[in-house]
């Protein structure tokens, strides 16, 4: 044991740094110095050892009630920052709870890396408590399936694990942690984060898209994914604006461009009506940045057919997701592909700036705010007439999946990137977690989540992580008592024949302050306004709220 080193200036004992540690704390250290600032966990005795490293670290453990919670708590994260969302479970049921998230990560390229405590090495192929293939589970659906074999890599496996999430086309990875293996001794040695290339813009591609910019009258830029940054974000926008060159962003993905910038012409994808079939049957260019064109929009508008004048701006050089012909691929990051494109020379046209502002009045029509009801059963549009005039400006919204999700996309303002968060895979269960994540992440922002009846109980149990850590988002839960999606499926296909999609609900208000919050129950339209007003008073004042709004059980639209 080597001496206590005595400090000549303060005359004070300090003991040398260690020159070993467990695997397990090795992992942990590796994701201080990258920079992760918290953990979403469900805890398991098989990756105890990462536990006890966590104990003393600078990254806050967010415990979770389930693992679905927790999972879609880091995939929201890896949606809000640049750095992978860390979710860390056990073995068997805790993975397979976790499956869920980790499908939505992949669909949404979104950064996140998953520990999963494994059984002790000599217990494999028994059918041990808790067994489980994690290479079959997970290698189809994740961009990395490691298992770490040797402690001496504890630190370089999870270097690689963060690096793999974040770089070509963002994505989960995951890692194996066997119980015996992360107790074990290892020389502490510093692995540095692993640098992701971003790609940029060719002079190949600068001329294609010049040229390209020149001959159209009717240029469309669309933007999606979540691989933005703020700066790229309004960069992007200011470079739209002074061109007059019109913008749109991909379903559940707003907010790049500004809801208030003169470019901004809607979102494209479900619910959307008629001015995004405008959109795609007049323009003569398309410019994909973050995303690619999948079914959900080109199978949108398939009446119009398929442009083939379109350029895609991503790092996947496969361009998994993509339906329908491409003319040119750039192969870069959003934030890159935006920094180079400003410094082209492109002369803007006329004829952009005049179809750019039809296109935008549409949507500002589209989007204006209905007028109120003060008497009868309790909507949407009222409540949202209410909601919006009392929003910061810099408030973000988080989705799950369901028809109750349409108000927002029509009316929510984006105005700050990130502005909107949601399941692009149309995952439920995601509206809560989500928010909770964004509420920690931007503790000084305004954060609603807006969730359906049965959306909602899929993982409402995370109010309690939201009352143990603080977080105040408001929880907008619109009840219809029913699956109102598969419901309006069902009257297309099946009329008046309703099955299986019918609820019962508890009340959610209750509920909420059972859980340490605050809650209203709202069925009139004459208690809207107030219960807003009161909702939002109660989230600043370091609480979060709820406001379960019973509408009329119908097919829902708008």
């Amino acid at each position: 044991m080597e001496p206590f080193v005595t400090d000549v200036l303060t005359h004070t004992e300090t003991a040398p740094a260690p020159t070993t540690e467990s695997a397990g704390h090795a992992i942990v250290r590796t994701l201080e110095e990258h920079g992760i600032p918290r953990a979403y966990v469900v805890p398991g005795e098989s990756y105890l050892e990462v536990l006890d490293g966590l104990h003393a670290s600078s990254i806050e453990t967010i415990v979770t009630r389930q693992e679905g919670g927790a999972a879609y708590m880091a995939e929201a994260e890896g949606k809000l920052t640049d750095l992978p969302g860390i979710v860390m479970v056990t073995r068997g049921p805790g993975a397979a709870n976790a499956l869920v998230g980790i499908h939505t990560a992949w669909q949404d390229s979104t950064p996140v890396v998953l520990f999963i405590g494994l059984i002790p090495r000599d217990h494999r192929q028994r059918e041990a408590f808790q067994e489980f293939d994690i290479q079959g589970w997970f290698e189809k659906g994740a961009k990395r399936v490691f298992v770490l074999d040797s402690p001496e890599r504890a630190s370089e496996i999870t270097a690689e694990a963060l690096f793999a999430a974040r770089s070509g086309r963002p994505g989960p990875v995951v890692v194996g942690l066997p119980e015996d293996l992360i107790r074990e001794r290892v020389d502490v040695r510093a692995i540095p984060p692993i640098p992701v290339a971003t790609g940029g813009v060719a002079r190949s591609d600068a001329h294609a898209l010049t040229e390209a910019l020149a001959r159209a009258e009717k240029p469309l830029f669309v933007t999606g994914g979540s691989d933005w940054t703020p700066e790229s974000s309004q960069l992007l926008t200011g470079w739209l604006e002074r061109q007059g060159i019109a913008a749109a962003a991909e379903w559940r993905t707003e907010g790049v461009v500004s809801s208030d910038s003169p470019s901004y012409v809607g979102p494209i994808g479900y619910g959307r009506p008629k001015p995004t079939y405008d959109l795609f049957a007049e323009t003569d260019l398309v410019v994909f940045i973050g995303t690619v064109p999948g079914d959900v929009l080109t199978s949108y508008i398939a009446r119009q057919g398929w442009h083939l004048n379109n350029f895609i701006v991503s790092m996947d050089s496969l361009m998994r997701g993509r339906s329908g012909a491409v003319s040119h691929q750039i192969l870069s990051k959003p934030a890159a592909f935006v920094r180079d494109l400003v410094a082209l020379d492109i002369a803007p046209r006329p004829d952009w700036a005049r179809w750019t502002a039809r296109m935008r009045e549409q949507q500002l029509d589209f989007a204006a705010l209905p007028v109120p009801g003060t008497t009868g059963p309790a909507r949407m549009d009222t409540l949202m007439a209410h909601l919006v005039p009392l929003l910061d400006d810099d408030a973000l919204v988080t989705l799950g999946a369901g028809e109750h999700t349409n108000w927002a996309h029509r009316y929510f303002p984006v105005r700050r990137y990130p502005a909107m968060v949601s399941a692009g895979n149309g995952s439920m269960g995601y509206s809560v977690p989500s928010a909770v994540a964004a509420s920690l992440d931007f503790p000084d922002r305004q954060i609603i989540t807006i969730a359906g009846d049965g959306e909602f109980l899929m993982n409402g149990q995370e109010l309690a992580t939201a009352r143990q850590y603080g977080a105040t988002p408001l929880i907008v839960v619109m009840d219809n008592a029913e699956y109102g999606t598969i419901r309006t499926h069902q009257e297309r296909f099946h009329p008046d024949r309703v099955s299986g999609t019918q609820l019962i609900n508890p009340d959610f208000a209750a509920m909420s302050t059972a859980f340490g919050g605050w809650g209203v129950r709202i069925d009139d339209e004459s208690q809207v306004a107030q219960g807003v007003a009161d909702a939002i008073a109660a989230t600043k004042d370091g609480r979060f709220a709820l406001i379960h709004l019973i509408v009329e059980q119908r097919v829902q639209a708008y």
